[in-house]
């Protein structure tokens, strides 16, 4: 869907669906911005187990909206982490560097916070960029 003259909705069946009046991300010129992606199986609709397999989860997931919009991780500028225990950061890291590669890391910061929807222990959003 198409909205003004620059702005497109993106939307992957193989990411979960919105769980609120949000898109799963949005194209406004040659940026995209990810809403915050939770850990939940698109299958089952579900929150999957342990930190290790959340962070896993929502990188899967992001990945998949990335890709229909013809993007990757490469594309990647900035990525923003929530979590709900700062002491899994050390987890999180090892996990959220497996999906970059080479040299590309993008800007990114992370918080500790009170509370995430689902019982979710991390949540994720980025901003990519592509001259595509």
């Amino acid at each position: 869907m198409v909205f003004g003259k620059k702005m497109k909705i993106i939307y992957s069946d193989r990411a979960p669906k919105a769980i609120g009046p949000y898109s799963q991300a949005v194209v406004a010129g040659p940026f995209l911005f990810l809403s915050g992606m939770l850990p939940i199986d698109p299958e089952s609709g579900k929150v999957v187990d342990g930190i290790e397999a959340q962070v896993k989860q929502v990188m899967v997931n992001i990945g998949e909206v990335l890709g229909a919009a013809g993007l990757g991780f490469e594309d990647v500028a900035k990525m923003e982490v929530f979590l709900m225990d700062l002491g899994h950061f050390q987890t999180m890291n090892a996990v959220y560097a497996s999906f970059f590669g080479g040299e590309h890391k993008p800007a990114r910061h992370a918080f500790q916070v009170a509370k995430l929807p689902m019982g979710s222990l991390i949540e994720i959003t980025c901003t990519a960029f592509s001259s595509r």
